[in-house]
């Protein structure tokens, strides 16, 4: 079986890595097909191909260094881009989606060869621009069948989108478990090994649906344990220097792009992961955290819930609640007992449910029922 991965702008390079491999492992024969990742080096392939046909003009030296003028490029290359890979489709058993760039367009410019598969990474936009929900809909409909990586976001796919039920497949996210395996990962930085106490890391991109506000004012009632708050903002942070100059204790920032060799030393040090997210379905933080098996701190909002609830992992939260958020963080920072029992839970989960090959044999059972006569 000739499965295409297809994430055109390298939205999610882990998440396409880790399941090229596991689909690979599972016997299948697997393109990832993509664009250059233009923040850092990506794993080698583990079995599969890399085909990095998309944004090659928009990834030169002298464009990508202009945002304004890469997005230009990017959007002229788009649609002859797309409908060269309609044509490459023809060789795929499956054409599988994880993303794509430009939805008003893309229903038009899909394959008509292989089952289309669509990941619903965000099921609808968290941030929507006009026009954007529409476009998702048409999008979604145009599929053979959908992934939802949580029965929340089945649910919402279902009654929001209109997506019949039995073109829905719940797939969970897989933990990133290659974090652990990284050959030389990077030290952290001087000012940060240097911490004795307790830490509660905040990590991802700053967006304003992730609640790093609601944080801020819960930790002007933790004690005992530093905060810190790493990943590229995508958001002005100066109010959030502001809220964490009031907070009293110390409150770290890092606020760039983390590359890979990085990620394990942030994680290993951390005792507390917190995601006070607004919304969200699923997040790629959560599983690099479940995967080094620590103690989460969550909001009670999209598939968080089913995996506190389920698999004993997390403290929920209600979502935008300081006061329960503090008391939640407080109780962890005292309480190692109850840190290690949430972390050996989380390394359950990792190795059991969210597990990059039962992930595998999951999707390969999906492909099967679309290519079945």
């Amino acid at each position: 079986m000739r499965v295409h991965l297809v994430d055109p702008s390298a939205f999610t390079p882990p998440y396409d890595h880790a399941l090229a491999a596991a689909l690979v492992r599972a016997g299948a024969d697997v393109d990832l097909v993509t664009s250059r990742f233009l923040y850092g080096p990506m794993p080698a392939p583990d079995g599969y191909r890399v085909d990095e046909r998309f944004y090659g003009a928009s990834a030169r030296p002298r464009v990508r260094g202009n945002a304004k003028a890469r997005m230009a490029v990017k959007l002229a290359e788009h649609v002859p881009e797309m409908l060269a890979y309609r044509r490459a489709a023809r060789r795929a058993d499956i054409a599988h989606f994880q993303w794509l760039t430009v939805q008003p367009v893309d229903w038009a410019l899909l394959p008509n060869g292989p089952p289309r598969v669509l990941t619903a990474h965000d099921v609808i936009p968290r941030e929507p621009r006009p026009g954007q929900i529409a476009a998702t809909r048409r999008l979604v409909q145009r599929m053979d069948a959908v992934v939802a990586h949580s029965e929340h976001g089945a649910g919402r796919l279902e009654h929001e989108l209109g997506v019949a039920r039995e073109r829905i497949r719940v797939i969970p996210h897989g933990a990133f478990d290659h974090y652990t395996r990284i050959a030389e990962p990077k030290p952290l930085p001087d000012d940060l090994a240097r911490v004795q106490g307790p830490v509660i890391l905040c990590f991802g991109l700053m967006r304003p649906y992730k609640g790093i506000d609601v944080l801020l004012e819960a930790f002007e009632s933790v004690e005992g344990a530093e905060l810190w708050i790493v990943g590229m903002p995508r958001m002005p942070i100066e109010p959030l220097r502001e809220a964490a100059a009031r907070a009293g204790g110390t409150v770290r920032f890092v606020p760039r792009f983390v590359t890979d060799d990085e990620i394990p030393a942030f994680f290993e040090r951390a005792d507390v992961v917190v995601l006070p997210y607004r919304q969200i379905d699923q997040s790629g933080v959560l599983y690099t955290a479940l995967a080094f098996g620590k103690p989460l701190v969550l909001s009670r909002v999209g598939g968080f819930t089913e995996l506190g609830e389920q698999h004993g992992a997390a403290r929920l939260v209600p979502p935008g609640d300081p006061a329960e958020l503090a008391a939640a963080l407080n109780h962890l920072v005292s309480d190692a007992g109850e840190r290690e029992r949430l972390g050996q839970a989380a390394a359950r989960a990792a190795a059991t449910h969210y597990s990059w090959d039962d992930i595998a044999r999951r999707h390969i059972d999906l492909y099967r029922d679309l290519l079945a006569p």
